[in-house]
């Protein structure tokens, strides 16, 4: 199937966003599922794009940092297949979540412009770089609690996966990410896209927010590809 035809889904997320990471494994398995099917545009969120008035002012009158960081740790245990660091948002809290999606854009924009391969590598679990890049971000700040929002510890991960960092370096001073994450927040404008995550698909006419379970996700796939083009469905 070519890209043309492929369903496209818009991803929306913020990397310090606990259902984010928690659902990665959904999104794993939609692209082993469906791999030749679909096409993830992947967009950010600036759901933490200021901790200090989300986490610290937010959580001032419910237990503060320590029980934002309690209430992370509780949704993490539900879900066994992924790790938590004891000290997450109490250890070396980021201040945001916008650099580290500068970064992400960054590096997408490498991959759209051929500069990166965008091809699933075997010793990634069939992720791409730029997917790879986004996990170990994630992994970095919920089973490391490092600050990912410092640019010293987003270029050691992109070193650590041999990517052009002087490239990377380039699309953050000439603005094109800035552009391209402004871009992701007119969309999220766009489509009124409530939080993280969020699927949308079918031109913006199906949106899937929150803790959607696999199934669901799959199912509203499976309608849209087994549905004739340009047929509208009842059901």
């Amino acid at each position: 199937m070519n890209n043309e035809n492929k369903i496209k889904l818009e991803y929306f997320t913020d990397v310090l966003c606990v259902w984010a990471y928690t659902a990665q494994i959904r999104l794993d398995e939609l692209q082993k599922q469906f791999k030749d099917k679909i096409d993830i545009n992947y967009r950010f969120l600036p759901i933490f794009s200021c901790t200090e008035t989300r986490v610290i002012e937010g959580w001032k009158d419910n237990g503060g940092v320590e029980a934002f960081s309690s209430h992370v740790k509780s949704v993490c245990k539900q879900f066994p297949h992924i790790n938590v660091h004891d000290e997450v948002w109490c250890q070396d809290m980021p201040k945001t979540s916008a650099s580290t999606h500068l970064f992400f854009k960054a590096i997408q924009l490498l991959e759209n412009a051929g500069h990166i391969s965008k091809e699933p590598m075997a010793e990634y679990d069939n992720k791409t770089l730029f997917e790879e890049y986004m996990w170990r971000s994630r992994l970095a700040f919920f089973t490391e609690a490092k600050n990912i929002s410092l640019n010293s510890e987003l270029i050691a991960i992109a070193e650590g996966l041999n990517l052009p960092t002087k490239k990377i370096e380039q699309h953050l001073a000439d603005g094109s990410a800035m552009a391209a994450l402004c871009h992701d927040m007119e969309l999220k404008d766009k489509y009124a896209i409530e939080g993280s995550p969020t699927y949308l698909l079918n031109e913006g006419r199906q949106k899937l927010y929150g803790n959607v379970g696999y199934k669901i996700i799959e199912a509203n796939l499976q309608e849209i590809l087994e549905r004739p083009q340009n047929q509208a469905s009842w059901c």
